[in-house]
This record gives C-alpha cells, sequence and structure tokens, in this order.
C-alpha cells in the first residue's frame, strides 16, 4: 500500500485546523471524507461568526474549499443538529466527538435542544452530557424525561462497570489487611493464610510446617469503617457530583462498610437512602446555586458515632465566601474527634480544579490533606484511608500535588 507523502500529509492536517479560505496559506484541496469532516469541524467553530439562520451553505464562492466554512453554522435547527451528531460519531474517534459535544453544548446553545428526546437520543453519552441532563431536570417537560434517565443509565452502567470492580477490591483487601489478628485464639485461626505464610517454615523431616507466625480473622463487627461522602453540588462540581455518586452507590455495596452520602448547596439532603440506585441517587442532586458548607459540615456531624472509625470526604472547591471561617471551625472539630478527614477539590478526569486557595490552606492547617483526584485513582485513596496511611505521602506517590 503506498504511504501518504509526508508533506501532503501535514498540509491536509494545516488545513482542516485551519479551515480554508484564502488566508490559511495550504492550498489544499479535500474531499471524501475529509470535506466531510471539515464540515463538521466547520459547523461547530465557525459559529461565533456565523448568522444563526445558516443552513450551511455560503454566499461566498460555490467551491466549498474557497469559501471560509469556519464562519458557518448551524442555527438552531434541531434536524440539522441531530444530522451533525450522527456525523461526528462517523468520522471522528469517540475522545473527540466527546469534547465536540462538550465545545457544541457550550457554542450553539443546544441545551435547550436537550429538552427534546430526539435530541438526546442523538448524543454520545458521556459524563459531560450527564451533568448537563442533571442541570436541566428540573425543566425538562415528561416525554423527555424518560429519555434522559435512559441516557443516565447507560452512562452511570458504563462507569460502574469500569470503576466498581477496582473499588470493591482496594477497600475489601484493606479491610482485610486492617483487621488482620496476629495473635488469634485457637477458633479464630485462618488456616489457609497461616499455612501460607509459614511455607518457608517446612521441615521435610517431619513433613510438616512450623507455624512460627499465626494469622486470625480477628472479631467480626457490623461495620468496620464509616465513610461519609459530603458532596457540594454546586455548578462546578458537575463531574465530580456522577463520579461520587457512583463511588458512593459501589461502598454501600459492601458489608464492612457503612455509608452516607449527604449533597448540599444552600440546603442539605441526605441521599443515603438512595444508594442501592445511583441513578435515583443523581436525579436526587440539584446541581447550580450557591452553598452552605458550614451548614452541611453540621449535618454531618450528627452522622458520626464512631469518630475514630470514620472517613470524612468533603467533596468541594472551598468557595465559601463570608461563611469560610465556620466551615474551617467545623472541620476542625471534626478533626479534633479523631475522624480522618479529606478535602476533595475535585474528582474527575478533567485537570486542575477551580477551588478557594486561601479556604485551602487554612484546611491543610487543620491536619486535612487537600488535593484534587481522578476516578481511577480514588479506590486506592479509600484504601490508604482505610489502612491510615500518610495521604499527603500517598499523593506525592501518585504525582498529585497537595495544597500546602
Amino acid at each position: 500500500m503506498t504511504q501518504p507523502d509526508p508533506h501532503e500529509e501535514q498540509q491536509r492536517r494545516w488545513r482542516l485546523i485551519l479551515g480554508g479560505g484564502s488566508a490559511d496559506g495550504t492550498g489544499c484541496k479535500l474531499g471524501g471524507n475529509d470535506e466531510k469532516m471539515d464540515t463538521a469541524l466547520s459547523l461547530l467553530y465557525g459559529q461565533g461568526e456565523s448568522d444563526a439562520s445558516s443552513d450551511g451553505t455560503s454566499d461566498g464562492t460555490s467551491d466549498g474549499t474557497e469559501m471560509d466554512k469556519h464562519k458557518v453554522g448551524m442555527g438552531a435547527s434541531s434536524p440539522k443538529v441531530a444530522r451533525w451528531l450522527g456525523d461526528i460519531r462517523t468520522y471522528f474517534p469517540t475522545p473527540v466527538v466527546r469534547i465536540m459535544q462538550k465545545d457544541a453544548l457550550e457554542r450553539l446553545n443546544l441545551r435547550q435542544m436537550l429538552l427534546q428526546p430526539e435530541m438526546l437520543e442523538a448524543m454520545s453519552p458521556d459524563v459531560h452530557l450527564v451533568t448537563t441532563i442533571l442541570e436541566l431536570k428540573s425543566v425538562m417537560p415528561d416525554r423527555a424525561r424518560e429519555t434522559a434517565r435512559a441516557v443516565v443509565n447507560g452512562v452511570v452502567e458504563d462507569l460502574k462497570r469500569k470503576l466498581a470492580h477496582p473499588m470493591r477490591q482496594a477497600v475489601m483487601g484493606s479491610l482485610n489487611r486492617a483487621t488482620r489478628n496476629y495473635r488469634p485464639r485457637h477458633h479464630e485461626i485462618d488456616w489457609n493464610r497461616t499455612i501460607r505464610a509459614n511455607l518457608k517454615h517446612y521441615q521435610p523431616d517431619y513433613q510438616t510446617i512450623v507455624p512460627e507466625v499465626r494469622i486470625g480473622y480477628g472479631r467480626k463487627r457490623s461495620a468496620l469503617r464509616d465513610i461519609i461522602l459530603c458532596i457540594d453540588q454546586s455548578g462546578s462540581m458537575g463531574r465530580s457530583v456522577v463520579y461520587a455518586g457512583i463511588f458512593g452507590s459501589v461502598l454501600a455495596s459492601l458489608p464492612s462498610v457503612t455509608t452516607h452520602v449527604v449533597a448540599y448547596d444552600t440546603a442539605v439532603v441526605d441521599l443515603t437512602d438512595q444508594l442501592h440506585d445511583p441513578v435515583d441517587l443523581l436525579f436526587g442532586v440539584q446541581l447550580g446555586g450557591g452553598n452552605d458548607t458550614p451548614r452541611a459540615l453540621a449535618y454531618c456531624q450528627g452522622l458520626i458515632h464512631r469518630p475514630q472509625e470514620t472517613i470524612f470526604v468533603l467533596l468541594s472547591d472551598l468557595y465559601e465566601g463570608s461563611g469560610e471561617d465556620e466551615m474551617i471551625r467545623r472541620a476542625g472539630a471534626i478533626v479534633a474527634s479523631g475522624v480522618q478527614m479529606i478535602a476533595l477539590l475535585a474528582l474527575n478526569d478533567s485537570g486542575a480544579p477551580s477551588f478557594d486557595r486561601g479556604a485551602a490552606i487554612r484546611m491543610h492547617a487543620l491536619g486535612i490533606p487537600v488535593f484534587a483526584c481522578t476516578p481511577e485513582l480514588f479506590p486506592d485513596l479509600m484504601a490508604a484511608a482505610i489502612n491510615r496511611q500518610d495521604l499527603t505521602r500517598w499523593a506525592a506517590a501518585h504525582d498529585i500535588v497537595t495544597v500546602s
């Protein structure tokens, strides 16, 4: 098969980036799928200078490669947008489709179109789309709500398939290590682990093992750890809320953990009774609006019954305004009671979050580790917390920048 000329391939890429017209300087003509890709890009990224009623054609030259396509938009036509959503799925890989959908929501004011079920069906579901649906759910007509719920359910199930097993494995493994008994009574000995630990002491002359180390099951309790997820549901925390809801649901399914999930803006909502269904939980969240972290912390203090066995995760960007002093006072009281508290600035894979650095520094001064975390690392973070590891060192080991 003939390899493409490197110079021509470079010109082709620049042509797709620059969008054509006399000013792009490439002189490159597009055809076939390249031309369709160029049109899809132009309909999105040329909207800023387009007429809102444009149908995708131009009054310039009849040669589509000569006109400045990056001045063309889709307007407000649902059928055109639906066709465009199908085109980008055809001509671009999934990660690029998600970026373009996100940009379309912001640049082309598609939020209102998402109130139509046919538009929701045309979208490629991802976390960003779920966040937008949750923001719009209170104004969705009944005919779109069922479709929206199906979209959210699909994304949640996909994320659970990816994240649930690592979460269960990390947390249960840590609970087992944290409660392992190395001075067991005879009826408490875990013989399988004890034999494995002592194989090096096998005595061939006696055909037996000398059990220098004995490992026991430990004493059973109804719950080995209490975990509280306190989630700031202001608009900037949207994707973090989606991931936190899914992780909360997974944690609640573990028999040795008692899990509470509390969401707040200016009011506090306890979502613990909805943990069996993460979709119900997410639809119980109301993204947007203000926030009252001190009120949320006060509510969560009432949920703490075993401080030494409690892990408290505050998921917030810490923007609190006039309530900052009270937030810090409440956080200090929680830590002083013996609770292991973590301040997560974000739980998503979108890069460095925006947060109140002054408040974060004050949290750090209380001995609370403050950093952002990706969904992939969150199970390991919870395992480290259960084992009472130094979480600042844990973060450094995973190249996570902490606030100090």
